[in-house]
């Protein structure tokens, strides 16, 4: 049998905004303390696309309520264990190159056309662009833009 203890992740509800400050919050508590020669926690993990929450590494709920004592922004603390697979998808970018194919419809999502819709007429994979038309434009333009600033709303209908 293992002596290694199981780690856990642990989710935290802190003011929506506050996650980082949250997090450097414990961390510098934790650097400071010097009666733990090595910390429980082993690591603090923030995803920018769940605003609100922070979530812990640790082997047990008390371990994360000790350190997150005393700090105005945490809210409370989620009871129950969060499953690594629940974390996983949000760590893990994966580029929409691959599923993007010509005469897509898109939605802009960043930059000066943000929320106008186009059609893409060329994708660079190597590069992570693609170029499209703007639909809502009164005129055809052809604009190149990063893969990541798009978001597909419809499928091209002839698949090939």
């Amino acid at each position: 049998m293992s002596t290694q203890i199981q780690s856990r992740f642990f989710a935290v509800k802190t003011t929506g905004g506050q996650e980082q400050n949250v997090a450097k919050f414990v961390g510098n508590r934790l650097e400071r303390d010097e009666s733990s020669i090595q910390s429980p926690i082993r690591s603090i993990v923030v995803i920018e696309s769940l605003k609100g929450y922070v979530f812990f590494e640790a082997p047990n709920a008390q371990v994360v309520s000790d350190a997150i004592s005393g700090f105005k922004h945490v809210k409370n603390m989620i009871p129950g264990i969060v499953p690594y697979e629940d974390i996983e998808k949000f760590l893990v970018t994966r580029s929409i190159v691959s599923e993007i194919s010509i005469n897509d419809v898109v939605e802009i999502t960043s930059g000066p056309f943000k929320n106008m819709r186009a059609k893409i007429t060329r994708v660079e994979a190597g590069r992570s662009e693609v170029t499209i038309l703007l639909l809502d434009a009164p005129y055809q333009l052809p604009v190149t833009v990063d893969v990541n600033g798009v978001r597909i709303v419809e499928k091209s209908k002839d698949e090939n």
